[in-house]
């Protein structure tokens, strides 16, 4: 019993496991639990809350992260693009392209995109960023307001915001490096045109081939039957998105 509860909970210590066995009217010393784990190759871990991986897993569903990724026009200009991911469902929303992501101006889209959460059934409780400076303390204080804790990832440690990352790295191999983007409109309609896309159009293997919005239902049909399948296509035919016909 000793070593299925130390397995069944590797973060409780020698005590919480006398603990509990002296609840099943069983009464044990710690340090004979400590000589039965020992001789298992088991042992609590080191007392210090979760890790950073069990924490987004444990937490997903209320954990919303945010990051900036530039783009280059054909003139030369660097453009940068603020979007906020919500990391249970996948979903992006879009915060604003600019040239000059100064302190007004993160703060602006931080509200607007702080007003559309509200909506959610499951509330923000956490915000995942980094520790680049254009997230500022005005920036911060939006989500604070709501009670939403900013949690910073550590200091080079870009893994640590995979999921932001691994959008952006999506975001550029099926689209933004396909295309040559004249300003800051020009790659806002872009992109706004790809979050849909990826909302509502881009099955996802986290969710099940999926897209984070969802899709309607349908009546199952094998492969081998005639379909009749509608295309659309998106961005000039660069992303192609299928439906069935009525």
């Amino acid at each position: 019993m000793i070593v299925r509860l130390a397995r069944e909970n590797p973060r409780w210590g020698y005590q919480r496991i006398v603990g509990e066995l002296k609840g099943l009217n069983v009464v044990v010393s710690a340090t004979t639990v400590k000589k039965i784990l020992r001789a298992e190759g088991l042992g609590p871990t080191v007392p210090g809350g979760p890790s950073w991986r069990e924490f987004l897993r444990t937490q997903a569903n209320s954990i919303i992260a945010v990051d900036f990724f530039t783009v280059d026009t054909v003139w030369l200009q660097r453009l940068y693009v603020l979007f906020f991911i919500e990391l249970g469902s996948r979903r992006v929303h879009l915060a604003g392209c600019t040239a000059h992501p100064d302190d007004a101006w993160a703060t602006q889209q931080a509200r607007q995109v702080s007003w559309g959460l509200v909506e959610r059934k499951e509330p923000v409780r956490f915000l995942v960023r980094d520790r680049d400076r254009k997230f500022t303390r005005s920036f911060d204080a939006v989500f604070e307001a709501q009670h939403v804790r900013v949690v910073r990832t550590p200091v080079q440690a870009p893994e640590a915001n995979g999921i932001a990352e691994r959008f952006v790295r999506t975001v550029r191999s099926e689209c933004l490096d396909w295309l040559l983007v004249l300003n800051a409109r020009h790659l806002e309609h872009t992109v706004k045109v790809f979050v849909d896309h990826y909302n509502s159009g881009r099955p996802h293997r986290s969710l099940g081939l999926v897209p984070p919005n969802g899709r309607p239902p349908v009546k199952p049909e094998t492969i081998g039957e005639r379909l009749n399948v509608r295309r659309r296509d998106r961005l000039g035919g660069l992303l192609h998105e299928y439906e069935r016909a009525a």
